[in-house]
């Protein structure tokens, strides 16, 4: 069963936002968390590479576009409630500006009292 889309059918915040997670098309791995506008939406949708709004920038980012680790979008998804986005994509390199393979390379200690690196850093962000 299919019903027609197009990006204004993404429910954006007050800020005209959605969050979007990229995950690996092959392993399910979750990658990172970005935030989309309508015209990243339609940008990631007509180029296939995974195209974010910066919050910090004010401005649209092709992830990759000046490091290279590029994220090629297999396929979006939109979760049950049209306010969340899945890009299952094929990661080039590490998708963590601060040189993880993944955004997620830390995880709270049993206790509850301290994070620990649980990933090995795939490169210096210093020399890239």
């Amino acid at each position: 069963m299919s019903e027609a889309f197009s990006p204004q059918s993404v429910k954006f915040d007050d800020r005209g936002l959605v969050p979007a997670i990229a995950q690996d098309a092959e392993t399910g791995e979750v990658l990172m968390l970005a935030y989309m506008n309508a015209e990243a939406v339609q940008q990631t949708l007509a180029t296939r590479r995974a195209t974010y709004w910066s919050r910090s920038r004010q401005e649209l980012w092709v992830k990759g576009a000046t490091s290279g680790h590029a994220q090629h979008v297999r396929e979006v998804r939109l979760d049950c409630d049209l306010d969340c986005v899945l890009l299952k994509v094929e990661q080039t390199g590490a998708a963590c500006h601060v040189g993880y393979r993944t955004c997620f390379y830390r995880a709270v200690t049993a206790d509850g009292k301290a994070l620990e690196t649980v990933e090995e850093r795939v490169f210096d962000p210093e020399q890239a």
